[in-house]
C-alpha cells in the first residue's frame, strides 16, 4: 500500500513559448476594371475631334459625328481651304471618299474608305491627322499625312485599342 505523500511537491512543466502563428496574407485585391465614370463614352449630339472618340462614335452610331461636313458642304459655305470653323462653328473636314489609290490599307471586294480629319478644334490648318474608316468596320489613324496607318479597333467592352 502506498501511503500518500503529506507534501506533494508540484509538478512544474517547462513550456517553451511558440510565436503566434503568422495571419494568414491577405489575397492581392484584384485591380479594378476601368471604372464606368472612366470609360470612353459619346454622346449622339456630341462633338469630337479626337480618334478615340471619333472611332467609338462610328463604332456606336455608324455614322459621322454631326460638326463633320463634307468638302463639298464646306465649299457651299464659302470654304476654300484651312479650318473650316470660320464657315460653321465647331466644323471639321470628314465625310468624303478615300480612294486608298497606294493600296496601303487592307482591300477587299466591295470596300470603300472614308475619312475625316482629327484635332482640328480652334487650329488654322487642317492639319495631317486623318482617321480612314472602312464601311465593313476598319478603322484606321494616319498622323503624317497618309505615310503611315495605325489600325485602331473598339473590343468587347466597348473601349478603343490601338492596334501597333
Amino acid at each position: 500500500m502506498t501511503i500518500p505523500d503529506p507534501d506533494p511537491q508540484p509538478q512544474v512543466q517547462t513550456l517553451t513559448p511558440q510565436p503566434d502563428p503568422a495571419p494568414e496574407p491577405e489575397p492581392e485585391p484584384e485591380p479594378p476594371e476601368t471604372a464606368p465614370e472612366d470609360r470612353l463614352t459619346v454622346e449622339e449630339d456630341g462633338r469630337y475631334y479626337d480618334p478615340d472618340h471619333v472611332v467609338l462614335y462610328l463604332h456606336t452610331y455608324g455614322r459621322l459625328p454631326s460638326n463633320y461636313i463634307t468638302k463639298k458642304e464646306a465649299r457651299k459655305l464659302g470654304w476654300s481651304g484651312g479650318t473650316p470653323e470660320k464657315y460653321r462653328e465647331g466644323a471639321a473636314i470628314g465625310g468624303d471618299r478615300f480612294g486608298n489609290r497606294e493600296g496601303l490599307l487592307p482591300d477587299a471586294e466591295g470596300r470603300t474608305y472614308t475619312e475625316c480629319d482629327l484635332n482640328t478644334l480652334g487650329q488654322k490648318k487642317r492639319g495631317a491627322e486623318r482617321l480612314l474608316f472602312s464601311n465593313d468596320g476598319l478603322y484606321f489613324y494616319t498622323g503624317d499625312h497618309y505615310e503611315t496607318y495605325t489600325e485602331l479597333t473598339v473590343n468587347e467592352k466597348g473601349e478603343v485599342v490601338w492596334m501597333n
